[in-house]
């Protein structure tokens, strides 16, 4: 799901829950068909933390701890008085979830889009909750092809979420992450595209993942079980059941690390983010033993987000001005001493995000609530606008990141 209908969603969420909770309060104070529990009142357990010299008291740390069985009984006691408060809501948000439901388009089919040698695309049936990963193989009139029913690993379970889903570049293997907890921790699956059957290969906590060109070698990221923060990358054989070699380990507590394959599917990246600073390391796609070289070190402050095309890594860096540009170097030698500027730092037009393929990159602009495309041919020197300035008006989002 994307942050546009993110927010969408949320927004219609927060009205319905303004109008359920209206309800509540308009309630005749009178009205004894409907007794209330008294509200539960978490304890009170001090835990003092010390930081450079404070004492900080959490009286409510406990609640950290799912595994206690008093934060589940406290749990279940709000649960009994929210359905106790809501009960004379309960037609009301029938309605609403009705006249909700016949608003949306139940069976669907999203736009496909073509990876190696198929059509993927997802698509949801009325009457299930969840998505359908499908592809059809060379033509979008080929055969469907069934690669991951959500709904069917939904039962069973209480909760359900797809993360990581990534199709190894001979499209025999699928390399996913689920989450069956609502915690956001999910848990790495490896699934046989030709025989449809599960391997044994299994990681918890796993945050993203990436495959190497000899479409056996799977490179993952897992969080800390209690920060969540993703801190270290694993070099993975498929079919084996170990974690595999850890290859990075991020010692500065403020970055978390991902790994991605370039748009040209020639190099792997590690990159590792905090909030105002990243720095990537890099290693050739078809080559998954060697060693991962950094492309920069990080520097306080400066963000920098490299892709590769041709003979030169494309780097979006905002070491001249907070709205970014965009520089290519060399893929012998990447470091900062060999950039050279294609689009420059802009004052009033943040550079959101670029996309280069074959000869020609696209750059997704931002300016307050509007977002341009323009697309630059890579193969003559001086770069110049090959189309058409083409506008996407965004109702809310002048801080969303479009990729085009």
């Amino acid at each position: 799901m994307n942050r546009f209908h993110f927010r969408h969603l949320y927004s219609t969420l927060l009205a319905v829950g303004l109008v359920l909770l209206s309800s509540v309060l308009v309630l005749p104070a009178a009205d004894t068909s409907f007794p209330l529990p008294a509200p539960p009142v978490a304890k009170k357990e001090p835990k003092i933390t010390e930081i450079n010299g404070r004492k900080l008291v959490d009286n409510y740390y406990w609640l950290r701890d799912k595994k206690n069985p008093d934060v589940k009984a406290y749990l279940q006691a709000e649960n009994v008085y929210t359905d106790a408060v809501m009960k004379p809501t309960e037609p009301l948000q029938k309605k609403l979830y009705e006249e909700m439901l016949s608003r949306i388009k139940e069976t669907d089919v999203e736009v496909p889009y073509k990876e190696g040698g198929y059509f993927y695309y997802s698509r949801t049936e009325a009457g299930k909750q969840y998505g359908i990963r499908c592809r059809k193989k060379g033509s979008l009139d080929a055969p469907e092809e069934i690669v991951l029913d959500v709904n069917e690993l939904a039962k069973g379970q209480a909760f359900m979420s797809l993360g990581a889903f990534d199709v190894s570049d001979d499209g025999n293997l699928l390399a996913y992450t689920t989450d069956n907890t609502g915690f956001r921790q999910f848990t790495l699956a490896v699934k046989d595209l030709r025989t449809g059957k599960i391997l044994v290969d299994h990681a918890e906590r796993v945050d993203s993942v990436a495959w190497a060109n000899d479409n056996k070698t799977l490179f993952y990221t897992i969080e800390d079980e209690v920060s969540k923060r993703s801190y270290q990358m694993y070099r993975h054989t498929v079919g084996t059941s170990g974690p595999g070699t850890l290859v990075y380990e991020e010692k500065d507590e403020k970055f978390d690390i991902e790994t991605e394959k370039t748009r040209s599917k020639a190099y792997l990246l590690l990159l590792s983010e905090s909030h105002t600073t990243s720095e990537a390391r890099y290693i050739p796609a078809g080559q998954p033993m060697a060693e991962w070289k950094l492309l920069e070190p990080r520097k306080q402050g400066v963000e920098y987000y490299p892709d590769h095309n041709g003979d030169f890594f494309y780097i979006r860096v905002n070491d001249t001005g907070r709205n970014f540009r965009l520089v290519k170097a060399p893929v012998a030698d990447p470091g900062i001493k060999n950039w050279q500027e294609v689009v420059p730092n802009r004052t009033d037009v943040m550079l959101d995000g670029t996309d280069s393929r074959d000869q020609l990159a696209n750059r997704g602009i931002a300016t307050h609530r509007i977002s341009r495309a323009r697309l630059r041919d890579l193969s003559v020197r001086q770069s110049r606008i090959r189309h058409q300035q083409i506008l996407v008006l965004l109702p809310v989002v002048y801080y969303s990141a479009i990729y085009f």
